[in-house]
């Protein structure tokens, strides 16, 4: 199944073969176990401010910067409001999510990074959060990993996930092309961003959406878990180095 959807993916997309130099990794639901905090936190302020966002649909919202996510929510329910709203209801939001207990990291998430590293890969961050206090503690959990020159959040780009400019600044910020990379994400935004932007993408469902949200948008591979990922991570760079690559007698 993994070597057909690698050989899948690159005669759809027209690429000779992986050269993979660097993994684009997102940060809530990947790296940290921070999405409930987020949900918890959406639907109370936004509840707070007249709005319905429920803790599921929180995940749904899950990649999208946080001031659009205001304005879609409040724009489905009839209601425009304007930048300076959006901005108080942002930071009550910040504000609580700062509150609550310090989200660790995922299960498996420290063990897969320090593969990469070991495989001669670059880690890079591709986030849609704009919380400072994650961002700020990167380093201490996973000291060493991350360079600031290889991390995209928030504050980087105008338009974020699912619009694939996050991951096209990723790409330009490694110097990459499409195949010299892959992604790990665990919201459909964000896969459906990296997908847009010509990318292998790896889902882990870490949350509670349903397989199906992942794969309808444009997941190439699934995982249950960060640790199953990690377990199966030396077979994935196997198939990515051989039996990936597009030749033209391929049958499969």
């Amino acid at each position: 199944m993994v070597e057909r959807a690698i050989r899948a993916f690159l005669l759809r997309q027209n690429y000779p073969e992986f050269d993979l130099k660097a993994v684009l990794f997102d940060m809530d639901g990947v790296l940290y176990d921070s999405m409930p905090n987020h949900a918890g936190s959406w639907h109370t302020v936004m509840k707070a401010h007249g709005f319905n966002l429920s803790y599921e649909e929180a995940y749904l919202h899950e990649g999208r910067k946080g001031f659009d996510t205001i304005q879609l929510v409040c724009r489905k329910q009839g209601i425009e409001i304007s930048e300076e709203e959006a901005a108080i209801i942002y930071k009550a939001k910040t504000e609580l999510f700062n509150t609550l207990p310090k989200p660790e990291k995922m299960p498996g998430s420290h063990e897969l990074l320090y593969q990469v590293v070991n495989d001669g890969l670059i880690p890079m961050l591709v986030t849609g959060s704009g919380q400072t206090s994650l961002l700020d503690n990167l380093n201490d959990s996973f000291p060493g990993i991350f360079r600031k020159e290889h991390m995209v959040t928030a504050f980087d780009v105008k338009l974020g996930k699912p619009n694939p400019a996050p991951y096209l600044m990723a790409l330009e910020k490694g110097n990459l092309k499409p195949w010299e990379a892959i992604v790990i994400e665990n919201a459909p935004l964000g896969i459906e961003a990296a997908f847009k932007a010509g990318l292998f993408v790896i889902a882990v469902n870490t949350g509670p959406l349903p397989d199906s949200c992942l794969w309808d948008a444009g997941a190439n591979l699934l995982y249950p878990s960060m640790p199953v990922l990690n377990e199966e991570w030396r077979k994935l760079i196997t198939l990515y180095a051989s039996g990936g690559q597009r030749r033209a007698n391929n049958k499969f």
